[in-house]
């Protein structure tokens, strides 16, 4: 225990405290990368230069476009998709469930990919990378899931059945309530990876006024490049700022992530 503490706090909590001590100092003290309190404290300077200079708004917009469409339509669809999977009985569900979860391991193709979004019509656009992420990432949701719709009794959908519900009644009333903790789990892991998400963006978003959190941090670093020195400080007030909606998000959900992982590796 105290090996991990010590690896935690040198990996995790230095870190974390040099990027927010940082990103309150000044230009010449942050170019330091001290971990010690400022002597002359910037923080409302250096966010109001991020907000107002660094376009975080629009890149906000951009994110929050993308992310909270993502993750409503995997949850759902993701949801829908276990249930078929986890009560299908048949070899060609069993394929369709293996090629699904392999998209958690096997990344997508880019070259492939931009030339099925430019046949389409929508390379470039909000939408096309709307329907890269949700394509990429529905394995995740399918297979926690199926996991746990597995250790579901039939005999509440047959009882269901029997009082003269449909398979829509089913799913939304009995399914989809008893996975949510399970479903909450695949929204925080969705958050991470789309809120986080860089490499499709930098190639499947066209023009700065598109940019995601990410990509608009990456272009606002660059651009930092061609200074003197360095501006650290705004920089670090920057990544701060992208990441506060990932810790609400946690926060939010935090007390029932764990008890939803474990019901989810029930069964594979």
């Amino acid at each position: 225990m105290a090996v991990l503490s010590l690896i935690a706090l040198l990996w995790v909590v230095l870190p974390l405290w040099m990027l927010l001590v940082n990103s309150a100092k000044p230009l010449e003290e942050a170019a330091l990368l001290g971990l010690e309190l400022p002597k002359k404290w910037a923080l409302g300077a250096n966010y109001s230069f991020v907000i107002n200079e660094g376009h975080f708004g629009k890149a906000l917009v951009n994110s929050l476009t993308v992310v909270v469409p993502t993750i409503a339509v995997i949850v759902v669809l993701g949801a829908m998709a276990a249930w078929a999977y986890a009560r299908s009985r048949s070899m060609t569900a069993r394929v369709a469930y293996n090629i699904t979860v392999l998209s958690i391991v096997l990344p997508a193709a880019i070259l492939p990919t931009i030339y099925e979004l430019q046949t389409l019509g929508i390379d470039g656009t909000r939408f096309g990378y709307f329907l890269v992420m949700a394509g990429t990432r529905m394995g995740n949701v399918v297979f926690l899931a199926t996991g746990f719709i597995k250790s579901v009794p039939r005999d509440l959908e047959d009882s269901a059945s029997i009082d003269g519900a449909g398979r829509l009644q089913i799913f939304i009333r009995i399914i989809f309530p008893l996975a949510v903790p399970v479903l909450l789990v695949g929204s925080v892991i969705l958050i991470i990876s789309t809120w986080n998400e860089f490499f499709f963006a930098g190639f499947l978003l066209q023009g700065s006024d598109r940019a995601t959190l990410p990509l608009a941090l990456y272009h606002f670093a660059s651009a930092s490049a061609d200074q003197p020195v360095l501006r650290w400080n705004v920089i670090f007030a920057h990544v701060v700022l992208t990441s506060i909606p990932l810790v609400l998000a946690y926060l939010f959900v935090q007390r029932r992530v764990v008890s939803g992982l474990s019901a989810g590796a029930i069964k594979g």
